[in-house]
């Protein structure tokens, strides 16, 4: 069983249409201090009923809503009382599934558009919203007559009704995204329908967070003892210094030294966790039992499993000695549960801390972070106490270099990651990026290319530098390096590093792609 923060008593559930922009309306919510979780289009009435929300909000999606199998929602929903939004999509849903019309224009609206007020009142659109605002459209059908009950209150040159609203019913649509920072105003809109129409107050805040988690940490844990699987990357970390404030010194870590770590880390974990924040720490070098196990092994997926199977065994052995410690801390965070895949959300990757766990786990999981995105995460840190140079660490996946070396993983291409990927770190480090970048890592391509080094051939592998600036890892855009500072770190690494003769930069934002290669 995992156990993370105790629910808030307000939450509002973000539906899901497959919008790539779904997980961004969840952080606008947050951001307005209420608490919001992401659910598959296909729950059903009685499913809200239970969960109690004090809004919904309908994301957009790729359909057209006249396509057949199109994403709907249970139109018993409406019925609740329940206020809701519809973005995009969601509004032309609501506009097609109450009885309104949605029209296939000959020409769609992508990227900025201005939308302007219709008449003189508005509930969704208070005075602080300009008569014709900047907003973000991504559509390409249109609603062109409203249900009954509804008024239009804006429009824009390609879609007759872009807000409309039925405040006798509490449901509104928007057919811009106000969740994208390119909406002026966005979040005036978002604001105005959670506090002013939905009611809710702006209790959801860190401090609430944390007293809410160690309530909920020591209501499972009781008497027992912890032990936290401890990578010295920022989610085990926090995690470790929350089940720590809950429950004190019956939590031992766990640091394990997989082969897989980056260069110097592991001296700088044990010095950091055993001598500046005083939890008990255990060291466990396990490299080679890691990199026998991994042996001959290609494919991502088992690459995962294989390594997160053998984390659970080491905790296990090395945890024998601890009385009573039946819980284990983890530092998973809420996109690691969504792109590991749920009811609510496909597979993307399995995360080793989530559906790379094997089925016969000894433990019961304390994962109090598992709600949050990464900059949350950061916050609560900052809350904790943690020192900057633990909390704006860049992410650092828990497979660690296993799935940064794409093929099988030995020792002699873990030495050669480990080299080029400091002189990555070091650079970026030097150009002063490292706070605006939120990844920036190397990668060891399982391939040979020809190249020509002291008027010789050589026949070597590539490195592949990765880089990419996000908010939360749920989408990323490749970071646009400069060209100096990409010259430097290529001439680093074909001098420095033996076996590489080609660095190439990887130029793909996620989606399509994922921030790690594997």
């Amino acid at each position: 069983m995992a156990t993370g923060a105790a629910a808030p008593e307000q939450v509002v559930l973000v539906v899901d249409f497959g919008a790539q922009y779904a997980q961004l309306i969840a952080r606008r919510v947050r951001e307005a201090m209420v608490y919001s979780e992401i659910v598959p289009h296909n729950i059903t009435a009685a499913e809200i009923i239970q969960r109690k929300p004090s809004a919904i909000i309908l994301s957009g999606g790729p359909a057209s809503v006249h396509v057949e199998g199109a994403p709907r929602l249970d139109a018993e929903i409406y019925q609740l009382g329940v206020p809701v939004l519809g973005i995009c999509y969601g509004a032309q849903l609501i506009a097609h599934q109450l009885g309104g019309l949605v029209g296939r224009n000959e020409r769609g609206e992508y990227g900025r558009t201005t939308v302007s007020r219709i008449g003189e009142t508005s509930v969704l659109l208070p005075a602080a919203i300009e008569a014709d605002q900047e907003t973000w459209m991504s559509h390409f059908d249109a609603i062109t007559e409203v249900p009954p009950g509804f008024v239009a209150t804006a429009s824009s040159p390609n879609a007759p009704v872009a807000v409309l609203e039925d405040e006798a019913r509490n449901i509104y649509g928007v057919q811009y995204h106000p969740e994208v920072g390119h909406t002026i105003q966005g979040m005036i809109v978002i604001e105005r329908f959670l506090h002013d129409l939905a009611g809710c107050d702006s209790s959801w805040t860190m401090d609430s967070v944390i007293e809410s988690s160690v309530e909920a940490i020591r209501a499972q844990v009781g008497e027992g003892r912890a032990v936290c699987g401890l990578s010295g990357g920022v989610d085990s970390a926090v995690a470790a210094a929350m089940v720590h404030r809950a429950i004190g010194d019956r939590l031992t870590c766990i640091y394990v030294d997989t082969g897989l770590m980056r260069k110097g880390e592991s001296d700088q974990v044990v010095e950091t966790f055993q001598k500046h924040q005083g939890i008990e720490l255990i060291h466990v070098d396990a490299s080679e039992r890691f990199l026998s196990r991994l042996a001959g092994i290609s494919d991502p997926e088992t690459k995962r499993k294989t390594i997160g199977e053998v984390f659970i065994r080491v905790f296990e052995e090395a945890s024998a000695g601890i009385e009573n410690a039946d819980f284990l801390v983890q530092g998973t965070l809420y996109p690691d549960v969504i792109e590991s895949g749920t009811s609510d959300a496909a597979k993307i990757k399995s995360h080793h801390n989530v559906g790379g766990l094997p089925d016969d786990i000894e433990f019961d999981l304390v994962e109090p972070l598992r709600n949050l995105f990464k900059d949350e995460v950061r916050t609560v840190g900052t809350e904790l106490g943690l020192p900057d140079e633990i909390v704006w660490r860049q992410p650092f996946p828990g497979p660690g270099l296993g799935v940064r070396i794409i093929g099988d993983v030995d020792r002699e291409k873990v030495t050669i990651l480990q080299h080029a990927d400091a002189i990555v770190r070091e650079e970026v480090k030097a150009a002063g990026l490292e706070r605006e970048i939120w990844q920036a890592f190397a990668v060891l391509a399982d391939i040979r290319s020809v190249g020509v080094m002291g008027d010789e051939r050589t026949y070597a592998r590539p490195i592949i530098i990765r880089a990419v600036t996000s908010e939360d890892a749920m989408t990323a855009d490749w970071a646009r390096l400069p060209y100096e500072l990409l010259e430097t770190m290529s001439n680093r690494i074909i001098n420095e590093v033996d076996g590489i003769n080609r660095v190439v930069y990887d130029v793909t934002s996620k989606p399509p792609g994922t921030i790690e290669w594997e």
